[in-house]
């Protein structure tokens, strides 16, 4: 299938699937004219990759395991464990931040609040 198709199958933009084969995480055969041919098993490759985009994972963590997981179950891809772990600390770690954040716009807030009264009838 042409990258046109393929994208439309998958919702990945054409740029993004350029993207990918870049980065090795998917494959094309090249026809006479130039155009790229894809399998009908890069459709799946495809979602896989944007499902662990959407765990917030970068290519080249994916790239790091994308085979076993396409060839095993995921339970099976050792590497991904040690990932998935880095990722949550890291996730913690801005939850963190965010909430001491909001800590402090809740104090600004009361603090503004209270100096000004007449903002309390907005």
């Amino acid at each position: 299938m042409k990258i046109g198709e393929l994208s439309k199958l998958t919702g990945a933009s054409i740029r993004s699937l350029r993207y990918y084969e870049q980065q090795g995480l998917i494959a094309s055969k090249r026809l006479d004219n130039g155009y790229r041919d894809y399998s009908a098993m890069t459709v799946e490759q495809v979602r896989t990759i944007q499902f662990y985009l959407q765990l917030g994972l970068t290519t080249e963590q994916i790239s790091g395991f994308l085979n076993c997981v396409m060839t095993s179950k995921e339970a099976f891809c050792e590497q991904i464990l040690p990932i998935y772990r880095s990722k949550l600390e890291e996730i913690d770690s801005q939850i963190t931040l965010l909430q001491a954040i909001k800590s402090n716009l809740q104090e600004r807030i009361a603090f503004l609040l209270e100096e000004n009264p007449k903002l309390k009838e907005e």
